[in-house]
């Protein structure tokens, strides 16, 4: 059984060698000495090394000689007083030095008994190396991993016996797997025939990307030389990284396609209501996207230091609560339904307001909805300025995880599942609750289900205010993945109303499908292509293409309310 007392003892010990070894550097008078002493530190991951040799090189390093004639290496530390004198620690253990009478002193460069630490050009080249290689044993994973591919991206011989004792005390699986990547790039820079083939046969089994231009120039070099053996390997070992490279190419593309469809889906869905079932086409629904965004942003400040807001040349300041660590990041949990809840009251009196007096009217509601778009974009300029404004994602949407070469962005999986949650919870809402029974009743034959009794004009009202809460949702996550400004909606609701039309208008299911169709399609061709608008231009080709062919979309509603 290990106990911490004796890891702590450990690292004690590991620190004590270390200084020892720095402190016989600086009292060796010997110039090849002190470099071969330098040397000896290679690979020793600790950040006493770093302290110290920074502070030698800053010329803060000074040895004492005592009256009896004692050299005591030691390193002002510390902000000097008034005479300049500064607080004297020992090299050797970090302790202060002290005086005949046990009190700790304070030296000033100048003072009696005091000598510069000096160094030179080689040493500090010396130093450099020491340092650079320091992070093969860091603590910390991912610096550990990133200097072993910075030495074995470097390709230096020397360099090789280090690479192989830290392959033999590495315990992590990844970093180990970087260690055998970097041992094999390395040896491709063998005089020797045999071990360049080796490397080879190594840099085939891992296929890693990054070093397909090593393995490129490995080739070349072969080929010059008339190695037949290196040809045939460095060719193997190519097509091996070529082909992880079109299956990293697939996968990621198919990534990114579903991830598209799902912020297509995000934004769609709200309009998949609205649009889709009760018949309404809302200009404004891109202005629900945008107050989303902008709720999310306020709520941020909140958490953070709070918001100073002119609006009409009032000045209204909103007090945050200065929430940090775990508080602070999860503002983004507060803001989804603060999101959904802003957006649907803006959208039910929008529906209050003007909606409700077009309904069986279209062209008139196109146009009092573009007019009430274009008066929110201008009270969103004057209230939060015509700039746009930047809001945070938190540390937990921010990174990426990579699985065999395919990153996968953290915001990308959250708006996958995002997605997957709305769409289960509107299906939920519209099939298994009272108020659903109700908006499919009324949307199918609104006639008949007055008749029964039913209060068509609130179900309406909901129904929109549903509609437009889910914008506001969208409208949330679009502002985790880019700047949310005045016009943020006006960028989304052409691929609202194309979503829309090509799933079927009505249907629920058709958006799903024929938004991951559109994502997927999209990055396919921008894969392909290599050009992103001409892979657009082709994917709004197609939809023109299809919806000739079926005017209805991909799944049509029939319903006796398309005659009313």
């Amino acid at each position: 059984m290990a106990f911490p007392w004796a890891a702590h003892a450990a690292a004690d010990a590991e620190e004590k060698s270390l200084r020892e070894i720095i402190v016989q550097a600086i009292l060796a008078t010997n110039q090849a000495e002190k470099r071969k002493l330098i040397t000896s530190l290679e690979g020793r991951g600790d950040d006493v090394i770093v302290t110290l040799f920074d502070a030698w090189r800053a010329d803060e390093l000074f040895v004492h000689t005592s009256q009896d004639g004692e050299k005591t290496p030691i390193q002002l530390a510390g902000a000097p007083d008034a005479s300049g004198a500064r607080e004297a620690l020992r090299v050797l253990d970090g302790s202060p030095l002290s005086d005949a009478a046990s009190q700790p002193m304070r030296l000033a460069p100048t003072s009696p008994g005091l000598a510069p630490v000096t160094h030179t050009t080689a040493l500090r080249r010396t130093m450099k190396g020491v340092l650079d290689l320091i992070e093969l044993a860091s603590p910390d994973l991912a610096r550990r991993v990133r200097a072993i591919q910075m030495v074995g991206f470097a390709q230096d011989a020397t360099k090789l016996p280090l690479l192989e004792a830290r392959q033999e005390a590495e315990k992590d699986a990844t970093a180990h797997a970087a260690l055998r990547e970097a041992l094999a790039l390395v040896r491709l820079k063998s005089q020797s025939e045999d071990a360049r083939v080796d490397a080879l046969v190594q840099l085939k089994e891992i296929h890693s990307l990054a070093s397909a231009d090593f393995i490129k120039n490995a080739l070349r070099e072969a080929e010059e030389k008339g190695e037949t053996r290196v040809v045939t390997a460095a060719s193997a070992a190519l097509a091996a990284v070529e082909s992880h490279r079109s299956t990293v190419n697939f996968f990621g593309t198919l990534f990114r396609g579903v991830s598209l469809g799902s912020i297509l889906l995000v934004v769609a869905l709200g309009l998949a209501i609205t649009f889709g079932l009760m018949r309404v086409i809302n200009m404004a629904h891109g202005e629900m996207i945008a107050v989303g965004a902008y709720t999310t942003y306020i709520v941020q400040n909140v958490f953070a230091g709070g918001l100073a807001l002119s609006p009409f040349g009032f000045s209204i300041a909103i007090p945050g609560i200065n929430a940090t660590g775990w508080l602070g990041e999860s503002y983004f949990i507060f803001a989804l339904p603060l999101s959904f809840l802003a957006a649907a009251l803006v959208g039910i009196a929008l529906e209050r307001g003007v909606i409700r007096f077009l309904y069986q009217r279209p062209l008139e509601s196109l146009l009092a909805t573009w007019g009430v778009s274009l008066v929110l974009q201008q009270l969103f300029r004057l209230i939060f300025g015509a700039n746009n404004v930047q809001v945070s994602s938190p540390a937990w949407l921010s990174g990426n995880w990579t699985f065999h070469d395919i990153i996968f962005g953290w915001n990308r999986i959250f708006v996958i599942g995002f997605a997957a949650l709305i769409v289960i919870g509107t299906w939920l809402i519209l099939t298994r609750t009272s108020l659903g029974l109700l908006i499919r009743a009324v949307m199918q034959n609104r006639p008949m289900a007055a008749c029964m009794g039913v209060r068509t004009e609130r179900v309406n009202m909901l129904t929109f205010g549903l509609g437009s809460g889910l914008a506001g949702l969208a409208g949330a996550f679009l502002s985790q993945i880019g700047n949310v400004g005045p016009s943020l909606g006006q960028s989304y609701i052409v691929d609202c109303f194309m979503t829309v039309v090509v799933g079927g208008i009505g249907s629920i299911a058709g958006t799903v499908v024929s938004a991951f169709g559109i994502g997927i399609t999209d990055q396919a061709l921008q894969q392909i292509l290599l050009n992103p608008v001409l892979g657009k231009i082709l994917v709004l080709v197609a939809i023109i293409l299809f919806l000739q062919w079926r005017p209805a979309g991909l799944f049509v509603t029939r319903s006796r309310n398309l005659d009313d």
